[in-house]
């Protein structure tokens, strides 16, 4: 038999009338006998960057003294944490970094004590101090995931998606002198341009996957009461016929999550038209009530987006600041603002840690997702950075010492598996630094960095 290198080019589209479905890596998209990484279908870097406000229990003396988040042992032999032991099964993908600061999050001035609610989450991804103002003048820096997303993004039909969980407000003042936006993304594509997030999966999904034709072709296609499948079929029953079986059952499992989402979303839809009573009443049709069901959506389309080369950079804020949530199934009854204002009660300190321990537990969810996939000569997870963290650390006094963060996968040739305790004082902008390094990017700083971390 006559072998060619002839084959399926990774940048292939299924489209339909208002509708353009990236494929997931597939064998056909290698060349015969060349290894991946010599191919243009060599897997690339993945970046989900994740904030969750209100610091951690583990950042105070208590949580410190008590190894709340940060473990006792330093190296590859560390116990997991209270707060982060759901992650034990991913423990050769998680690299915790301990006891660094973010110190463009505090107050500069006196006329922004108190404020730290309102810009910090401007900080989380840029390390930068945010300008104080009410206005449409604001002013920060460009965020990590930006920087990514610029130099590598238009390889890809997105360069880059913004997803929250929370409310946002567009635009206004929100309090002590601070514009929202500050408050509402954790994107930044300059010091001058904040990006906004998406809250509605049904809006994160037409954006991932309903971009094919004109505008009057989407409006069209959204008017039927059809599957976003429907439109491509001809163009999937073509391609079927060129494939091996192993490509033809991973396009059918890939397109079959594509509809599960929307058959997810369907629902809620439904539900929230029929006049039922709503816990969020003010929310798009397409958000959800239930917090877990919302999260594990946008961590869904995260991981097809991910898988489809769509883009490779995500931002997902996962909750908003002074947000007053109750969490049922975190077994805490105190609302999640109040609850991070323990006043040092060795027992309420204790309850944050659990409500940290809770969000936390949200996570392998997606990291599952992304290890379940394969990518070239590996999984998903084997070529993705996630970053967890918060840019406040004991929410109680509003400081942004020992901040929390882990980082998940091995993307980049991350190692995973170790604990990294850093000096005190270490900048957190040193694991952007890190991290935009281990991303292909050679810059020489980031924010107020002053050095690497060796992970």
């Amino acid at each position: 038999m006559l072998i060619t290198k002839k084959h399926l080019s990774r940048r292939t589209m299924l489209r339909g009338m208002g509708v353009s479905l990236a494929l997931p890596f597939l064998d056909a998209m290698a060349p015969a006998q060349t290894p991946i990484s010599k191919t243009a279908a060599a897997p690339k870097t993945r970046l989900c960057c994740i904030e969750m406000v209100h610091g951690a229990a583990g950042s105070t003396a208590e949580g410190t003294a008590k190894n709340y988040w940060a473990p006792a042992k330093e190296g590859r032999d560390f116990d997991w944490s209270l707060s982060l032991e759901p992650l034990k099964d991913f423990r050769e993908y998680v690299t915790i970094i301990s006891d660094t600061d973010l110190h463009p999050a505090t107050a500069w001035s006196a006329a922004e004590e108190g404020a730290d609610h309102f810009r910090s989450s401007a900080v989380y991804l840029t390390c930068a101090h945010p300008k104080m103002t009410e206005g449409s003048d604001y002013r920060c820096g460009t965020s990590l995931d930006q920087l990514y997303a610029q130099r590598y993004g238009q390889d890809t039909p997105l360069p880059s998606i913004q997803l929250c969980i929370e409310m946002v407000d567009a635009s206004g003042a929100c309090d002590y002198g601070y514009a929202c936006v500050y408050a509402d993304t954790i994107s930044w594509a300059s010091p001058t341009q904040p990006l906004p997030m998406t809250l509605d999966p049904r809006m994160a999904f037409e954006n991932l996957f309903g971009e094919g034709g004109t505008p009057e072709d989407r409006l069209a296609r959204q008017r039927v009461n059809r599957s976003i499948l429907d439109w491509v079929s001809h163009d999937v029953a073509r391609l079927q016929r060129t494939l091996g079986p192993s490509d033809r059952s991973r396009l059918e499992a890939y397109l079959e999550d594509v509809r599960e989402i929307e058959r997810r979303i369907e629902k809620i839809e439904k539900y929230n038209a029929s006049g039922a009573t709503r816990a969020l009443p003010a929310a798009p049709l397409g958000v959800p009530d239930d917090y877990e069901e919302h999260v594990n959506l946008m961590f869904d389309l995260q991981a097809l987006a991910f898988m489809t080369e769509t883009t490779r950079v995500s931002a997902f804020k996962m909750s908003r600041d002074v947000s007053g949530r109750v969490w049922p199934k975190s077994g805490i009854k105190t609302p999640f603002h109040p609850c991070s204002h323990h006043g040092e009660s060795p027992a309420k300190v204790e309850e944050f840690a659990r409500l940290n321990r809770y969000h936390v537990s949200l996570i392998p969810y997606f990291l599952k997702k992304l290890k379940d996939t394969p990518d070239g000569d590996g999984n998903l997870l084997d070529h993705t950075i996630v970053m967890y963290g918060s840019p406040l650390g004991d929410s109680n006094v509003h400081n942004h010492k020992r901040v929390p963060v882990f980082l998940a996968g091995k993307g980049g040739g991350i190692q995973g598996g170790q604990h990294i305790r850093c000096k005190e004082g270490t900048p957190m902008a040193n694991i952007h630094l890190t991290l935009a390094h281990k991303l292909g990017m050679n810059i020489d700083s980031f924010g107020d960095s002053n050095g690497v971390i060796a992970i």
